[in-house]
């Protein structure tokens, strides 16, 4: 949807200046316009493209936003881009040239056109919303004043789209755990700053939650904020643990996978089809190795690999670590160590079920096992699992420190940009395929 209204909005400047321009001409007869336009559709054009790149605050999350405040940011900043192009043609002399009738009814239809367009954009969303549509579910832990408040405001409030899937007023240890296996968005927290040890005895049960925290304290009595924060219904809320990727980066995240793992599959398909070749003569079995790993919000999906071991290997029963132990083929030891084995992995990036730059998954059990032993470990299940990592191009993969590998993922989840994934992959590119650690 943001990619959408971003093209939308650069078509609409672009349709105002043109109807502005011909309005102009109807309209103001007496007045000067050129016969050549070449210099107007100029100033169109880049109006657009400059408006996209300065309207980030624009396109913050509609979920929990008021339509007053969405259409004041969206009209400050095209009135700031027609700012912008008027400073620029003072400052080259070139302002007589320009109608300024004109840049008055560009200013004013852009305006028009730009709040229909979300108006409508608005009511659709409320009307899909209200019918379970695009719901983002969410649990509400606490009582008191702000509990209260922000449960009024979703009840009366359907077209945001969050739906209180549980409510805790009083919580207890039981039931935190029970809710950290819910499959939710996320888990809001409403309790009094002063409280600090119930804080922390929450955050412990709910360590196994891969739902985004927030924390909405009494803020007359905050006055350090180390975290992000969000404006949720107008209630302030503190991101605890919260990721960048949310909103507009998530869109850009899936388009860099969809866009990258196609064209990947597509070079590399001559490759595939050999090591394919090779994987079939070197033992019976099937060509691809399907195993169970845990995702996104600790969902399980089945991760493809080029089959590396006999087929009656898996009988012998599962355990962490000694993979350069574990019985392999000659071709399967080759493919292991040069990392080859996981280019079917593109296709569960294709399928929408991993991401290239992310976390490794893990098998469930061992899951289960290393919630408990790992301080943040079930964090890493708030981003889809990658093919590479920003631990594994720092050496952390296969038979290495856990805990050393859980704090890069966590780094990258808090982290992330576009720039650091190209950062990854092209350390991935360059030294990360054959590595001392993969067997």
């Amino acid at each position: 949807m943001p990619i959408i209204i971003r093209l939308m909005d650069v078509l609409l400047i672009w349709i105002a200046g043109y109807v502005a321009l011909n309005l102009r001409q109807v309209t103001f007869l007496p007045a000067y316009l050129p016969e050549n336009f070449s210099g107007y559709y100029s100033l169109i054009a880049g109006a657009g493209v400059i408006f996209l790149v300065i309207s980030r605050e624009v396109y913050r999350s509609w979920r929990g936003a008021a339509m007053p405040l969405m259409l004041a940011r969206v009209t400050g900043t095209w009135l700031l881009v027609i700012g912008a192009l008027l400073l620029w043609l003072f400052f080259i002399k070139a302002s007589d040239d320009y109608s300024r009738v004109w840049f008055g009814l560009w200013a004013a239809i852009g305006t028009a056109l730009l709040w229909i367009e979300r108006l409508g954009v608005y009511f659709l969303l409320r009307v899909l919303r209200r019918r379970g549509y695009n719901l983002k579910h969410v649990a509400l832990v606490g009582s008191g004043p702000t509990a209260e408040r922000l449960f009024t405001r979703i009840k009366h409030s359907g077209w945001t789209g969050y739906h209180i899937a549980h409510r805790l007023p009083n919580p207890d240890e039981r039931s935190l755990e029970a809710l950290a296996t819910e499959p939710l968005n996320e888990i809001w927290l409403a309790l009094p700053l002063s409280d600090e040890a119930t804080l922390r005895k929450i955050l412990h049960a709910l360590r196994h939650t891969a739902a985004s925290i927030r924390f909405s304290p009494d803020w007359f009595t905050f006055r350090l904020i180390n975290h992000g924060v969000s404006d949720v219904l107008g209630v302030p809320m503190l991101d605890l643990t919260a990721s960048p990727l949310e909103g507009f980066n998530r869109v850009i995240k899936h388009l860099e996978d969809i866009l990258l793992s196609a064209l990947i599959l597509v070079l590399v398909s001559p490759l595939m089809l050999l090591l394919a070749i090779g994987v079939k003569l070197s033992s019976p079995g099937p060509v691809f190795y399907r195993q169970e790993r845990v995702g996104l919000n600790n969902q399980p999906f089945l991760m493809l690999k080029f089959r590396s071991m006999p087929v009656e290997t898996d009988d012998q029963g599962l355990r962490w670590g000694g993979s350069a132990e574990k019985a392999t083929t000659r071709f399967g030891r080759f493919i292991r160590r040069t990392s080859l084995d996981e280019l079917p992995q593109f296709i569960n990036v294709l399928k929408g079920e991993m991401s290239i730059v992310g976390p490794r998954p893990e098998r469930p059990m061992f899951v289960e096992q290393f919630k408990d032993e790992i301080s943040d470990y079930m964090r890493k299940h708030m981003v889809k699992a990658g093919i590479t990592g920003w631990a594994q191009v720092n050496g952390w993969r296969g038979d290495t420190d856990l805990e050393a590998r859980i704090e890069h993922d966590i780094y990258y989840i808090e982290n992330w940009s576009l720039a650091l994934d190209l950062k990854i992959m092209l350390i991935t590119l360059f030294k990360g395929l054959v590595n001392n650690h993969a067997y």
